[in-house]
């Protein structure tokens, strides 16, 4: 159980970006159409999405920048933005994945067939063996072999 909890979370980890501070100082040059070291407080969402992030505008202005859109900033005030935003970035939340599976969950009652998700799960993206699968699904099915998955998502998350 704990190998699948940690094959899942680390797949989705080794998708997140990883930058050194010379590639986020290049990107950021990239949006400094002055030259002079700056961009507009405006173009932070684009320069950390240019970096692999995707932050929403209230996450930005929480990560602590929330002036006027025309205020230029430097490299060095930036840079502790990117970085609260990359850090905050690493946290899945379990909404995440529940959202993720809305899309198969037919009916919208909150369960996918345990035979469809046992399908996804070993022929899409990321493929789990077999035995993974019966691993991370064993005793979540109901009756009628359904699973509910939040609470699949939050048993997994839970450890």
């Amino acid at each position: 159980w704990q190998t699948v909890q940690t094959l899942i979370y680390s797949n989705i980890m080794s998708r997140m970006p990883e930058l050194d501070t010379e590639e986020i100082r290049d990107t950021f040059r990239l949006f400094d159409i002055r030259g002079d070291e700056k961009i507009e407080a405006r173009q932070i969402g684009e320069v950390v999405r240019a970096l692999g992030l995707n932050p929403t505008e209230a996450e930005i202005k929480k990560a602590g920048y929330d002036k006027q859109p025309d205020t230029r900033i430097t490299f060095e005030t930036f840079l502790p933005i990117y970085k609260d935003l990359a850090k905050n970035a690493d946290k899945v939340k379990p909404e995440q994945f529940i959202d993720g599976f809305r899309v198969f969950d037919k009916d919208q009652n909150g369960t996918i067939s345990a035979a469809e998700l046992r399908h996804l799960l070993t022929s899409l993206g990321e493929k789990l063996k077999d035995e993974e699968v019966e691993q991370l699904l064993a005793g979540m099915d109901d009756i009628h072999g359904n699973i509910n998955y939040e609470d699949l998502v939050r048993n997994i998350m839970s450890g």
